[in-house]
């Protein structure tokens, strides 16, 4: 058996508060009135998500007067895009799931409520083979080569 060391003393205590107890109303206020220096930080829209906040900007936006206005698709562009699809054999349904969208997205293009976006309008020219931004609307979509 191993000698017993009767000198020293073990303490066991309770463990320290935990960094959510640490930081909460009641843990402050005790600290407070124990005189204990704190310091407290504020943290700016923490655990918001940012890209989902509306800035006054957009707001005016969304009212839409008759000088500040959101461009919208031309009526031409809706007509092509009607066109090059009818020419392909597929409704708006088809249209859309060829490009991974809503067909509600289509309806709107095609009616001209939608609100330009290239990337759509890149993915509506390569399923139709027409050309729907630029100068040449309507024309056939030419394969461009590649430079090297």
């Amino acid at each position: 058996m191993a000698e017993s060391d009767w000198d020293t003393v073990t303490v066991l205590r309770k463990k320290g508060p935990t960094a959510a107890q640490a930081k909460s109303k009641q843990a402050v206020a005790a600290a407070q009135r124990r005189g204990e220096e704190l310091e407290t930080t504020k943290k700016w829209a923490a655990g918001q998500n940012k890209q989902h906040l509306v800035t006054k900007n957009t707001a005016k936006l969304d009212r839409e007067t008759e000088e500040l206005h959101h461009q919208r698709v031309s009526l031409e562009v809706g007509k092509v895009i009607q066109k090059g699809r009818q020419e392909r054999g597929m409704t708006q349904k088809d249209l859309a799931t060829k490009i991974n969208e809503k067909p509600q997205i289509i309806a709107d293009y095609e009616c001209g409520k939608a609100i330009p976006n290239n990337q759509v309008l890149g993915k509506i020219e390569r399923a139709i083979g027409m050309k729907l931004r630029g100068r040449e609307i309507g024309l056939p979509l030419e394969a461009v080569p590649k430079k090297k």
